[in-house]
């Protein structure tokens, strides 16, 4: 069978396919799954400064009239760290790269948290950040400095590699990636699947849009893994949503991707399909010739294609002109 080691983060992984930030990764007999699946690495589920917050919130609110109030604060969002941390222990046991997974909207309570993640034996660990613009009179650089002032300052405070899980919604995505680097951030994971509000139209209530990737979420990342990978090689891509299949796995890693990462295909299929993926992927590079993945890795991106303006092209002027 053809080779699937690589390297992500400066990380050895047996496999290019990495199961993203879910709840399946907070199961450790799931987790024991992905291991003898042949995943390459596991990012756990993030862990949200929002959610940690609101807990203790909710708690010193129940606790205001009582003289230990400052301390059930605290004790509840040490807590909450203190499982997530324990947790990366019990990951590790089983010999496959953790990348923890911090969701962050400021850097000062977290930065001590990171150096406890790479005390407790992450690997990496992956910066989940997106800041909404809501206001009117805040011009978009303001928004940009937030991500570098957070990614500066994790960067700074520990030794394992950091990676930065961004959305598609910059004006200069080649700007802002270049920005980490020179922040000596790792890598990016392209793109981040964000909750979306939906409205049921029977009960007049906001709900949630649909949570799992479907397989037309793979044209937003793959034009951008594509040129990104191109136009910085220092910086590595994890390509993320959409990436359901071994075929969607394979055109990310034909982009240019460094690894795929998976999350709603493990949920529909089970931790055990990436096993299946591997096995799709091994096959693809026996029938063509490739003896690594490194053999094909973005043989299709942005600079090697005879013309690359197929990359740049955003109107479907050809396709519909053909059209009756």
């Amino acid at each position: 069978m053809s080779r699937l080691n690589t390297q992500y983060l400066g990380l050895d992984l047996a496999s290019p396919v990495i199961a993203g930030s879910s709840g399946i990764s907070m199961s450790l007999d799931k987790v024991k799954t992905l291991v003898d699946s042949g995943v390459g690495a596991i990012v756990l589920k993030s862990v949200f400064e929002e959610e940690i917050n609101r807990k203790a919130w909710t708690m010193e609110s129940a606790a205001e009239n009582y003289p230990e109030a400052d301390y059930i604060l605290a004790y509840t969002k040490n807590k909450s760290l203190d499982n997530y941390l324990e947790h990366i222990v019990q990951v590790k046991k089983t010999g496959v790269p953790v990348i923890a997974s911090v969701s962050c909207l400021s850097s000062k309570e977290w930065i001590n948290f990171t150096k406890l993640i790479e005390s407790a034996g992450a690997d990496a660990l992956e910066l989940n950040m997106f800041f909404l613009p809501l206001d009117k009179e805040q011009k978009g650089g303001k928004y940009e400095n937030a991500y570098f002032e957070i990614a500066d300052k994790v960067v700074s405070a520990i030794k394992i590699p950091v990676s930065v899980k961004i959305g598609p919604a910059f004006t200069n995505i080649l700007n802002v990636v270049w920005e980490f680097y020179l922040r000596k951030v790792k890598g990016v994971t392209m793109f981040n699947k964000f909750y979306e509000p939906g409205i049921d139209i029977g009960k007049l209530e906001i709900v949630s849009s649909e949570v799992l990737s479907k397989p037309s979420d793979l044209r937003q990342s793959l034009r951008w893994v594509a040129i990104v990978s191109a136009k910085i090689p220092q910086i590595e891509i994890s390509a993320s949503t959409g990436i359901l299949d071994g075929t969607a796995a394979v055109k990310q890693l034909l982009a240019g991707a460094k690894t795929v990462q998976m999350a709603s295909a493990l949920y529909q299929n089970g931790p055990a399909y990436v096993a299946t993926v591997n096995t799709f992927i091994s096959e693809w590079m026996e029938k063509n010739g490739f003896k690594s993945v490194d053999d094909f890795r973005g043989k299709l991106n942005y600079s090697k294609i005879s013309n690359p303006e197929l990359y740049e092209r955003s109107q479907f002027m050809k396709y519909f002109s053909n059209k009756n």
